[in-house]
């Protein structure tokens, strides 16, 4: 793999706090790097260096001649009045092509992208096809690295999932930052974490999340055993020099000079080891109510559509309810009937008199941004009451890992994460018997996720848990309430049933992989031709496995070479390569059509 670009002893400082120091990274053709690291490490800060949004205050990046970038931010913003088709139009803008060249890679990529309407408004999109749209915008002039902040923020399981298969299969590099630990493991081939823990200031391990966490344990046991040794060492010296050394010999100077600098290493060490951790614990109410909430025969109507009827749940404590579904399908909306912030359009929701309730915003709307982090933290004066226990605001904000100088710095040039926590800190002041929590994972860094799960797990009141982190989800829930967007509302076990019934039925959400077909032929294959398969059905089935990935693969093949310059500057080849590709993928939806047909008679 040739080398792509390179990063040399950099450094960034934010204010007066250093974001990092002296870091040095390489990306080569090929790789996709999962980038990881604590709020506030500067994950979002680097792959902007990386793309030249952004300068180092020292150190160099360095690029490999005739190198393109593409880069996603974690909030796409495009202009008022600009449509899909003209955002694609524009990210073309330096390329030399025909106009009708031009044209064809548009209209390949919004399909290929699922915009079936290229005059839609680009701000009237919601927020999880913004972001598809931003990573359209980004690959459509065929970069040869793509910088991706938060790709998963805002879109919906479906949208993830076809994300994952997208960059799996992508012939670009990618640096990747992100939280959602399932779509690192089935996404990376490399996996680097920015933190001081390290002497570099980063750790890098190649392949996959779980293998990382490996090498990370292995690492930190050794650094902590140097650590252990190093202060038995700094012991010895220490007693021996309150003993009244005499610096009189050589070998006396030489041993005070250790001395010091072993001092001076432990501190370090010491300084590097210690680990700041988001303090989250919600308080509960300890109310014995065996019913806090009952929702009977709910329905809700949006915009002439129907989100859920029928509906019917009870909450008690100690159940944790998941809501599943695509964006749109009524999720946020069902929370705020449920709060009651919204009227059902039929049915009724009983709650226990004396109801309290803490709500998280998957939109931070409770947070005022232009007042000072103080302030948001402690709205009524310089302290807090937790737990019966008054906690002044440096106190307080130290256990959400802010620094006593972010305090009067305003709520709205925090980071995603670091308002995440602000609003974690508000909540956790009110005592709940139910918990709403709306996207609580977006922006937040993966130990205070770990902390934040630990807690939802362990709270005893009842909880509904709307989020597209599957972890989560699978860590956290004791139900899944899927919805489907259409009226049809399931209670599941987990999260991986609720997939596996995804898998049998038509999705609502228009599935943007370039392989439609899977989901669509399971949901059409005839339901009565449940029987064993015949000789020739099962040698068939035998070598689908390897048919289907041979498929794969040359559809990927025809995929990049759509894409080449080479073709896309001749009009009769570029007809050509585009006629291959419909080929190619209607040869693997009959692939997979034939394979759901097979499968189902399996069942």
């Amino acid at each position: 793999m040739s080398l792509l670009i390179s990063c040399q002893s950099i450094s960034k400082t934010f204010g007066a706090r250093p974001l990092f120091e002296n870091i040095s990274l390489t990306i080569s053709d090929g790789e996709r790097i999962g980038l990881i690291g604590p709020n506030g490490a500067g994950k979002s800060t680097l792959i902007q260096i990386l793309a030249g949004v952004q300068t180092p205050d020292s150190g160099g990046v360095s690029l490999r001649k005739l190198v393109t970038t593409g880069y996603v931010p974690q909030d796409p913003v495009f202009d008022s009045d600009i449509t899909v088709a003209a955002v694609l139009e524009a990210a073309l803008a330096g390329r030399h092509l025909e106009e009708y060249e031009r044209e064809s890679i548009v209209e390949i990529t919004l399909s290929r992208f699922g915009f079936s309407d290229p005059t839609v408004r680009a701000l009237s999109l919601s927020g999880g096809w913004r972001k598809r749209l931003a990573i359209a915008q980004a690959v459509i002039a065929s970069p040869d690295l793509v910088l991706l902040d938060e790709p998963t923020n805002h879109l919906d399981l479906q949208g993830i999932l076809w994300l994952e298969k997208f960059l799996r299969s992508a012939p670009f590099a990618s640096v990747i930052v992100s939280h959602d630990r399932y779509f690192l493991e089935n996404v990376v081939s490399d996996m680097v974490e920015i933190n001081r823990t390290y002497p570099d200031g980063l750790f890098r391990v190649k392949g996959s999340y779980s293998e990382f966490l490996i090498r990370r344990e292995d690492f930190l046991a050794a650094q902590s055993k140097q650590q252990e040794a190093l202060s038995n060492v700094v012991k010895r010296e220490i007693e021996w020099l309150r003993r009244g050394a005499k610096a009189r010999t050589r070998k006396s100077k030489a041993r005070i000079g250790d001395a010091g600098r072993h001092i001076g290493e432990l501190a370090e060490l010491n300084e590097r080891m210690a680990k700041g951790i988001t303090q989250v614990e919600f308080i509960a109410s300890d109310r014995k109510t065996k019913k806090l909430l009952v929702a009977e025969n709910l329905s809700k109507s949006m915009g002439g559509r129907i989100l859920f009827e029928g509906l019917n749940c009870t909450l008690s404590p100690g159940i944790r309810l998941g809501l599943v579904g695509a964006n749109g399908s009524g999720k946020t909306t069902l929370l705020k009937v449920l709060g009651g912030e919204l009227d059902p359009d039929g049915g009724v929701v009983q709650r226990a008199d004396g109801l309290r309730v803490v709500y998280f915003d998957q939109n931070r709307e409770q947070l005022n941004l232009d007042e000072p982090l103080r302030t948001a933290l402690c709205p009524y004066g310089d302290s807090v009451i937790y737990k019966d226990r008054t906690i002044h605001v440096a106190g307080w904000a130290k256990r959400f890992l802010f620094h006593s100088e972010q305090l009067d710095v305003a709520v709205g040039r925090l980071s995603g994460g670091e308002r995440a926590r602000v609003l974690i800190a508000r909540l956790m002041l009110q005592p709940a018997d139910l918990l709403f929590l709306d996207e609580p994972t977006n922006d937040l860094d993966i130990a205070t996720l770990e902390v934040l799960e630990e807690n939802l797990s362990d709270f005893p009141g009842a909880l509904v848990l709307v989020t597209h982190d599957r972890y989560m989800l699978d860590r956290v829930s004791t139900l899944v309430l899927g919805l489907d967007g259409n009226g049809g509302a399931d209670l599941f076990a987990d999260y991986s049933q609720w997939e596996e019934a995804q898998s049998k039925v038509k999705s609502s959400a228009p599935d943007l992989s370039p392989k439609t077909a899977k989901p669509e032929a399971i949901a059409a294959a005839p339901a009565s031709s449940k029987k064993r398969l015949s000789y020739l059905e099962n040698r068939e089935w035998e070598s689908m496995e390897a048919q289907i990935e041979a498929a794969d693969q040359d559809l990927a093949v025809h995929q990049r070479n759509l894409h080449d310059p080479e073709i896309m500057r001749a009009p009769k080849r570029l007809q050509e390569s585009y006629e291959k590709l419909q080929a190619a993928q209607q040869a693997a939806d009959q692939l997979y059509a034939r394979w759901a047909e097979l499968e189902v008679k399996l069942k």
